[in-house]
């Protein structure tokens, strides 16, 4: 049986570790051939090896428009064209008061998150148009829904990725390109510790942590994955979500459904903490098990 991208070809950004890379091997898995784009190089060079004329690596800092650009054309000579952008790279930054950003800082996450994202947009569409039309998905985040879900520079930039998303799809949907955003929730990938600046291993531990840590924190009791993220991403770029546009998926465990106490029966909500446990906002006793 086919696969659901056979066929297609796709860019995707920071495609080396985390999302990118569970994305990369969700599309191979599925029928396309993919660049993957990012700034590790002897992991790219460790992705050619492994899937071979699959995949394409491409050095790409995407604060730069020559490498988006660059990487975008290795995708129409190696592989005659570009079906599927996947804006995916990502940093962030120290959790911290407004009052502590600074200029160079806020700049950067920017122009990383937001900046990014929008050029290879800029570039990808006229590819995309030429061939017919394609799907553009950009990383965003529950940190763009809500506060407290990252620092404020990174949660601020979410939230414009995802009205870009937005308003990209209002001006490029009529042809027939599609443009969606994705809001993980808390994913067990290294971005945590290596947005600090802290060394690989490292960071992989901090990656560990969220794994073993996330399930008491939301509805759903397993840890996020990267290949929750990519298949997400598999099928807002596959023509299941052909009437799809305009939109953010959000794939966090439930995590943002409400505060604790609407999921965890031992989380007293603020009505109860204000009139006590027998007033009408108590919550049901849990189900007795079938």
């Amino acid at each position: 049986m086919a696969g659901r991208l056979e066929g297609k070809v796709a860019v995707i950004t920071g495609g080396c570790s985390g999302i990118g890379l569970g994305t990369v091997e969700l599309f191979v898995a599925e029928g396309a051939k993919v660049v993957a784009a990012d700034i590790q190089d002897e992991k790219g060079a460790m992705l050619e090896a492994r899937f071979g004329e699959q995949v394409r690596y491409a050095h790409c800092d995407v604060t730069s428009e020559d490498d988006i650009v660059a990487a975008l054309n290795l995708a129409d000579s190696a592989f005659g064209g570009l079906d599927i952008l996947f804006n995916n790279a990502g940093i962030s930054d120290r959790m911290g008061a407004i009052t502590e950003v600074t200029a160079e800082g806020w700049d950067w996450i920017f122009s990383v998150l937001v900046r990014g994202p929008a050029l290879g947009m800029k570039h990808a569409a006229p590819m995309m148009i030429a061939r017919g039309g394609g799907s553009i998905i950009n990383t965003a985040s529950i940190a763009g829904l809500q506060a407290g879900f990252g620092p404020i520079a990174y949660s601020t930039a979410k939230a414009g990725v995802i009205h870009m998303s937005r308003v990209a799809a209002a001006q490029l949907s009529r042809q027939k390109v599609r443009v969606n955003a994705i809001c993980p929730g808390l994913i067990a990938t290294s971005i945590f510790g290596a947005s600090l600046g802290l060394p690989r291993e490292v960071a992989d531990q901090m990656a560990a942590r969220v794994e073993q840590g996330a399930a008491s924190v939301q509805p759903v009791p397993k840890a996020g994955l990267p290949d929750d993220i990519a298949q997400a991403a598999l099928y807002l770029a596959s023509d299941a979500s052909a009437f799809v546009s305009g939109t953010h998926l959000v794939v966090d465990g439930g995590i943002t459904v409400g505060g604790r106490h609407s999921w965890d029966t031992a989380s007293p909500s603020p009505f109860v903490q204000m009139f006590g446990e027998d007033s009408p906002f108590a919550p049901p006793a849990d189900p007795a098990p079938l």
